[in-house]
């Protein structure tokens, strides 16, 4: 029995689906574990201008190795006579309007930078959020994205999603760029809900394509969070550090037994110590 191909990708069935549910639902674990584990908000390394010089052109040069591979992944389409019209995305507005409030947002976060750093921060972020949500989904789909190619459809996966996965870990190391970005517990906390809604719409929908209510509401949602993690690494420092903040009851703590001991050794010193201690 054929089974209909509503988009891009096949969906997950039986127990495919569970198996995906359990590897994300340990993910998301394993990641809010190293949220409880990070104490503080951390500043991401800042590389020197030559980096950044060779991270961009990285960057550029990833993304026309995706161009020329792309073409010939449509190249091998029609020649096996599998072109066809692609389905609407309905997510596609989703993403552009995030993008536009992620931009203005990260405006009003980084307020107290001077404009250029303002501005650069908000640019990056915007073309980095869709990449916080990219890279797991395209992990999760890449194997079952149709039609396959013969003779030999894995290779022509890879030759897609090789570069592709290029353009996206170069796009993220643009965050390493501005000097607002900090990974906190809220970073962590929301790119594990999104992993979360990754679960749920494996384990509900099979990870299928949105052209139907629940899928949809599952990929937009996780989309919504992808971003909503980025703007978490641009919020005031003085916002982020209130992860560290509980710490300050047991320093307090701390330094009152500290004192309470100095005092009870001094009181059960000899008269003539004490004498040697109060004189200047």
């Amino acid at each position: 029995m054929s089974k209909t191909i509503d988009g891009t990708w096949v969906s997950y069935s039986g127990s495919a689906r569970i198996v995906l549910a359990v590897v994300l639902g340990a993910v998301v674990a394993g990641v809010v574990y190293g949220a409880t584990r990070l104490r503080r908000p951390a500043e991401l390394p800042k590389p020197g201008q030559t980096a950044k010089s060779f991270l961009v052109l990285a960057w550029l040069l990833a993304i026309i190795a995706f161009l020329i591979c792309a073409a010939h992944y449509v190249v091998a389409l029609r020649h096996h006579h599998l072109l066809r019209a692609l389905p609407p995305h309905p997510i596609t507005p989703v993403t552009s309007v995030c993008a536009a409030v992620s931009f203005v947002t990260i405006l009003i976060l980084t307020r107290s930078h001077d404009r250029g750093v303002r501005l650069a921060s908000a640019a990056i972020g915007a073309i980095a959020a869709p990449m916080v949500f990219e890279f797991p989904f395209d992990l999760i789909v890449m194997a079952r994205t149709y039609p396959p190619i013969p003779p030999n459809p894995a290779l022509y996966r890879v030759l897609f999603f090789a570069p592709l996965f290029l353009v996206e870990f170069a796009t993220l190391s643009f965050l390493t760029f501005v000097p607002p970005v900090r990974l906190t517990r809220a970073t962590c906390s929301s790119f594990a809900l999104m992993l979360a809604v990754f679960a749920g719409w494996a384990l509900c929908d099979g990870f299928a394509f949105p052209s139907t209510p629940g899928p949809f509401a599952f990929n937009a949602i996780s989309k919504i969070l992808a971003f909503a993690t980025t703007l978490t690494l641009f919020l005031p420092q003085s916002v982020a550090s209130t992860d560290s903040t509980d710490q300050s009851p047991s320093r307090a703590w701390s330094a009152i037994a500290d004192e309470r001991c100095i005092l009870v050794t001094w009181r059960h010193a000899p008269d003539h110590e004490k004498l040697e201690t109060t004189q200047p």
